[in-house]
């Protein structure tokens, strides 16, 4: 959930930092006045693409920056920082990212760099943003198989779905090397040997890296170091005007003037801890003085094991990017990544070693866990067909109470291979995954089978994908039905929500409301409220209807001052939303505007639904 929101020198806003809240919340204000800047601000956070022409005019860099709470549901996220060795301080995140005039940026998430990739995959297990050009997680096709499979409760027999197939794939990987040219397999043998022979003789430790680099940096600035320690033992205990010296004096001092006047008791004692504590200090410091040498000897040694180190993880660390070398440098430094790359070339030279029995055993495990992931397939195939259907009639039954009456939305189930190909419309063959299973089934990591959105807006159109869509207020709605059907939402206006199985916590609906009014609008503030009760929702819209049913009402409005343009946005009290509701209404916040809006606030506002 999103808590609090720092905007600083991006388009025409100057500075503006904003706290949220859960529920149902909404952006409002006057055409033009940069409600799209906020959502901006959002998607440049969530990792989107931006130029240096989002700074402010006359500003040398923008940032927006979040404190993002993380709810103990966000499996995914938690996972993500712990792969990375980040995690929650007190259940919270802070990002932050920056753009300069050059172009070049900053992104950091707990304080740690990370690059622009990094910084889109993290937010989208937190964030979905939806608006005129902001649908990408709707648009994936890849994403479709996850909403479905989070709908149907998929999700946990799909993971075991995938760990299989990459066992099969590890297998058949390791059964094709068995079967190459006794040649390759002694070349293999010998490369092995020597990595694990190099390793051994480096023996390196984790963490051993950081540890001689910081030792290398004292060493090689030794010089500067001895006259800063010089100064600072001159300025704590080697003269008169020390700090030792000084409280030495007035403690001494102050003895003599408490005898005289008790109530200096307590400031005697204070001045007599600080005495003590500087005494404490001196000799700390003292010992450190007498221990500081130079030791040239020791310098070379350090550089040479650092260019040891350097040259293995160069060779080696990088080398087992795929797995568990690969996590282990996450996890604990370059050396623990050796180390790692170390202990699967013995195993696999234990492998190569005993190649012909290895492989008969490994035929028959192949063979074993062909037949497992086919019964896997079959499964998941038999249950999606099923979500499907129901997944299907409950988002043509939302998407018909929010204006879009005669839709038709379909998640299609297409086999992969010629069969799911020519579904597709592709020629015989296109795109063909891998066999991964008995017979002529044909899987990939996740199943057997594709999942793709398909939908019909209009009554005698045939289904279409998505991206065909050319409205973005279809789109919002799209998703708004497939976000209400995730959280257990029911078609029905009076349906009750439970918390369902979709697990990211902030939703933003921008352009939701363009080409609706009516009863479509006050269905469109019915739904997003009643996500609201589970989801932190975000808002941009022009509709009094919409806005009347929020939890926390926001309005964004364009101001000059001493020249200069600027965008602000800050939270309604109940009079300041009552006028704002009227405007809305009306255009202005006249005797009638108010009337319409206490009666809206009084049918529709918090605490009706």
């Amino acid at each position: 959930m999103l808590e609090e929101l720092s905007i600083r020198n991006y388009a025409l806003v100057d500075a503006v930092s904003l706290s949220f809240r859960p529920g149902f919340n909404v952006l409002t204000g006057e055409t033009g006045a940069g409600k799209s800047i906020i959502v901006g601000s959002l998607s440049f956070l969530m990792g989107a693409k931006a130029e240096a022409d989002v700074i402010r005019t006359g500003a040398e860099e923008a940032g927006v920056s979040a404190l993002v709470s993380i709810q103990d549901s966000s499996g995914e996220a938690l996972e993500w920082l712990k792969s990375r060795g980040m995690e929650p301080e007190d259940g919270t995140v802070i990002v932050r990212r920056n753009i300069k005039t050059g172009g070049r940026g900053s992104i950091y998430i707990q304080n740690v760099p990370c690059t622009r990739t990094d910084l889109a995959g993290f937010m989208s297990l937190l964030f979905d943003l939806h608006g005129q050009h902001n649908h990408e997680s709707l648009l994936r096709k890849e994403s479709h198989r996850r909403y479905l499979d989070r709908f149907a409760g998929l999700e946990g027999e799909a993971g075991e779905f995938n760990r299989v197939f990459l066992e099969l794939a590890e297998k058949r990987k390791a059964l094709e090397a068995s079967l190459g040219s006794e040649r390759d397999r002694e070349t293999r043998l010998e490369l092995l040997s020597y990595a694990v022979e190099e390793i051994g003789r480096a023996n390196p430790r984790p963490g051993e890296t950081g540890e001689l680099e910081n030792e290398a940096q004292r060493l090689s600035d030794f010089g500067r170091l001895a006259g800063l320690v010089n100064d600072t033992a001159h300025s704590l205990f080697e003269n008169d005007a020390s700090v030792l010296s000084v409280t030495r004096r007035a403690r001494n001092a102050l003895d003599g003037a408490a005898a005289i006047d008790g109530s200096l008791g307590e400031l005697r004692k204070r001045v007599e801890d600080l005495y003590y504590e500087a005494e404490d200090i001196s000799g700390e410091f003292r010992s450190y003085r007498d221990r500081l040498s130079y030791d040239p000897a020791r310098q070379e040694a350090v550089d040479e094991r650092l260019a040891l180190l350097y040259k293995l993880r160069k060779k080696y660390a990088s080398a087992a990017g795929d797995g568990a070398a690969g996590a282990a440098e996450n996890r604990g430094g370059a050396e623990e990544a050796i180390l790692a790359y170390r202990a699967r070339a013995e195993a696999e030279m234990e492998f190569l070693a005993n190649a012909g029995e290895n492989r008969d055993n490994l035929k028959a495990e192949i063979a074993a866990l062909e037949k497992d992931i086919a019964a896997r397939a079959a499964s998941l195939r038999q249950k999606r067909s099923a979500g499907a259907l129901g997944l299907g009639e409950k988002i043509t039954a939302i998407l018909t109470r929010l204006g879009m009456p005669n839709a038709r939305f379909s998640a299609a189930i297409l086999p992969k291979g010629r069969e799911g190909a020519a579904a597709r419309g592709e020629g015989a063959g296109a795109g063909e995954p891998p066999a991964s299973g008995a017979g002529s089934l044909v899987c990939g990591p996740w199943g057997a089978e594709d999942v793709e959105f398909l939908i019909s807006a209009n009554t005698g159109e045939p289904l279409k994908d998505l991206a065909r869509i050319a409205s973005g207020g279809e789109l919002s709605r799209v998703m708004l039905a497939i976000k209400t059907v995730l959280v257990g939402g029911a078609a029905a206006p009076g349906g009750a929500l439970n918390h369902g199985p979709d697990s990211v916590e902030t939703l933003v609906f921008d352009e939701i409301d363009t080409g609706i009014g009516g009863e479509v609008a006050l269905s469109v503030g019915e739904y997003l409220a009643k996500i609201g009760a589970f989801r932190q929702i975000f808002c941009v819209t022009h509709l009094a209807s919409i806005a009347v049913r929020a939890d926390n009402h926001f309005r964004v409005e364009k101001k000059t001052e001493g020249g200069r343009t600027f965008t602000g946005v800050g939270p309604l009290d109940a009079g300041e939303r009552r006028r704002e509701i009227a405007r809305m209404l009306a255009g202005d916040a006249g005797d009638a505007a108010l009337a319409h809006a206490d009666d809206l606030i009084l049918k529709y506002g918090r605490g009706k639904r």
